[in-house]
């Protein structure tokens, strides 16, 4: 079975699913191409591992290069739910020390989230922390780089089961539900988040947010967030 990988990101924290081998060519190259693109923003990563059943000498030094470079920007890479071979491969190796594992997916993400947010962008930020749920990667690189830029605390995903990870782990003060959030902008998933945040207020963006110059979507997003929260 060649190498299967999946990626998303849950607020600060970039997750990367394989399935299969990790091993020298092409497999390595699109595990390395993945990893590289979530270090473009981010250097918190969590590699899930649960479904990988070989890995060789390249693929384990592909690893320990990612865990020193996120480690080199104060960040890291952690494992979740090494599979049984990948585990006797840390063990034999004694590299079971050098890496931060956890059981599963969720426990590796949520150990990033209580540490609270760390990029540079956002270390030194005060203001309100506001999560934005929509799917789309691209709007919302965009609303946390301009939140950021305005002295805002941003958490970010596209997923709503990670959109509750988020939320047990973090104190959000306003819920930001994107232009392609869809059946998540829902009477009945707005009380699923109330819940979870009892003290948010809520945002909900048009579907014309998309459409507008970048400059008046910022406007239009600021202006809506100091309306339910206040300046940063």
């Amino acid at each position: 079975m060649s190498l299967s990988v999946e990626s998303r990101y849950v607020g600060s924290v970039y997750v990367v699913r394989c399935a299969g081998r990790i091993v020298y060519g092409e497999e390595s190259k699109l595990l390395d191409e993945a990893l590289q693109r979530g270090l473009r923003e981010f250097t918190r990563l969590v590699l899930s591992v649960s479904e990988v059943n070989r890995i060789d000498s390249a693929g384990m030094g592909l690893l320990v290069r990612h865990l020193w470079h996120t480690r080199n920007r104060r960040g890291d890479l952690r494992l979740a739910s090494p599979s049984a071979v990948l585990t006797s491969v840390l063990q034999i190796t004694k590299l079971a020390n050098v890496f931060n594992t956890y059981p599963d997916e969720e426990s590796a993400i949520v150990s990033f989230l209580k540490e609270g947010v760390h990029a540079p962008s956002q270390a030194q930020n005060t203001g309100p922390r506001v999560l934005f749920l929509d799917p789309s990667p691209d709007t919302c690189a965009f609303v946390r780089a301009l939140l950021a830029r305005h002295g805002y605390r941003v958490l970010s995903t596209g997923l709503m089961g990670d959109a509750k990870i988020l939320l047990s782990a973090s104190t959000v003060d306003v819920i930001v539900l994107g232009p392609d959030a869809g059946a998540l902008s829902s009477p009945a998933t707005l009380d699923v988040l109330h819940k979870l945040a009892p003290n948010a207020k809520a945002v909900i963006l048009e579907r014309e947010f998309k459409s507008r110059s970048a400059e008046q979507a910022g406007v239009d997003l600021l202006d809506s967030i100091r309306a339910q929260a206040g300046p940063s």
